[in-house]
């Protein structure tokens, strides 16, 4: 099993960034160079515990399909999702929120397996967790640019108010 750790800093609080880590359409913002779509289950808005979706999506210059399922949820500290039908042997995803000095460190801790055995490991270590990767950290960096120029936006209007 391979495992893809990753830390992400963001200038908003808490409850703002959990909502766009669960945000369907977000997320297929974030997937544009995929062609990622919501195409069963909950296919836009926030999705929420024991909701599926199914994503179909290029990669690798293959049409796949994905179909999660978020099998538990802590509003707004964690929530993760597990693969229930496609490519991967195995897909475990745990998305952490937690407030530190004011902005939210958001982690995920993403756990796959390919298929094929010793050929699907050697192919893991060789190509997939360095796509994967970078996949979650393009996710990432959107949900991140998404929070804090709400967080910035909510400011300067809580400030033009005042003044």
């Amino acid at each position: 099993m391979s495992r893809i750790y990753l830390e992400t800093y963001i200038n908003a609080d808490v409850q703002t960034v959990f909502d766009l880590a669960r945000n369907i359409d977000l997320h297929q913002k974030s997937t544009s160079k995929t062609n990622e779509k919501a195409i069963a289950g909950r296919t836009s808005g926030l999705i929420e515990e024991n909701e599926t979706v199914t994503w179909k999506a290029k990669h690798l210059g293959v049409y796949q399909t994905l179909t999660t399922k978020i099998i538990s949820m802590d509003k707004p500290h964690q929530f993760t999702d597990e693969m229930q039908k496609g490519a991967f042997k195995s897909l475990h995803h745990q998305h952490i929120f937690k407030k530190v000095e004011g902005k939210t460190l958001m982690i995920d801790i993403f756990d796959f397996e390919s298929p094929l055995g010793i050929i699907g490991k050697a192919f893991n270590r060789i190509f997939l967790k360095n796509y994967m990767k970078q996949f979650l950290i393009e996710r990432n960096k959107l949900i991140k640019t998404t929070a804090e120029s709400t967080t910035m936006s909510h400011n300067l209007t809580t400030y033009s108010r005042i003044g």
